[in-house]
Formats: structure tokens, sequence, C-alpha cells
């Protein structure tokens, strides 16, 4: 079993399947995003750069998405906190995902990838 797998299995319902509903939603946006486990969190990285991560807001008790150059986004359902880079998307395990609002703003953080606003060093 993967180091990553066992993150999601660590976790308790209904955060785990919440957890695991967000990393099929954004596997789903593109073949090329594969998820890996770096501190301790999965982030979700397009050709080997990371774009997104997943993890629990220590206050609120929920689980977000981590937009990693969140800081170019204006929706006003983003929030920044203290972050200087990053900004998350709050989620309420208890309600249903806002599944169009998550694909949107995945769409949008890997547009700055493909565009090239965002380098990806070629191997």
């Amino acid at each position: 079993m993967r180091e990553l797998d066992n993150f999601y299995l660590q976790q308790d319902e209904p955060i785990r399947g919440t957890l695991l509903a967000l990393r099929e939603i954004i596997l789903q946006q593109d073949k090329d995003i594969t998820d890996v486990l770096k501190y301790g969190m999965p982030f979700f990285c397009y050709k080997g750069k990371m774009f997104c991560y997943l993890w629990m807001h220590k206050k609120y008790k929920q689980p977000y998405i981590g937009i990693v150059e969140g800081k170019r986004f204006d929706e006003p359902f983003l929030i920044q906190e203290g972050r200087s880079r990053m900004k998350i998307m709050l989620f309420d395990q208890n309600e249903d995902l806002p599944l169009q609002t998550i694909k949107i703003i995945v769409q949008k953080a890997l547009s700055l990838y493909k565009t090239g606003t965002i380098k990806i060093k070629e191997k």
C-alpha cells in the first residue's frame, strides 16, 4: 500500500469520504495530473509541478483544497488568511460538494501551467 493511500485510510468518516471524492474530482480533470504525498499531505501535480493539495483546516475542522497559486485568483470563496501565495477552498463534509465550482477552480489553476504562466521544466 502506498503511503498516500494510507493517509486517506487514517482519516475518520465523513472526512475520509470527502477527501477521496475531492481526489477523484481533481484527478479526472486532466490525464497529466498525478498525486503524491509531500509534507505529509496529498499534493496534485501537473506534469510534475505542484498545483493544489488537500488538507484539514485546524480551526474549522473542515477539509479543503489548497491552490498553490491562489494569490492569482479573485474568487470570493477562496480564503487567503495568513498565506502569501496560496488560497484555500473549504468544504463542509456534511454537505454535497459543489462539483462545478471545484472543476472550474481546478481548471483555472491548471490553465496557469498549460498557458505557460507558470513554467514547467521539461525533462
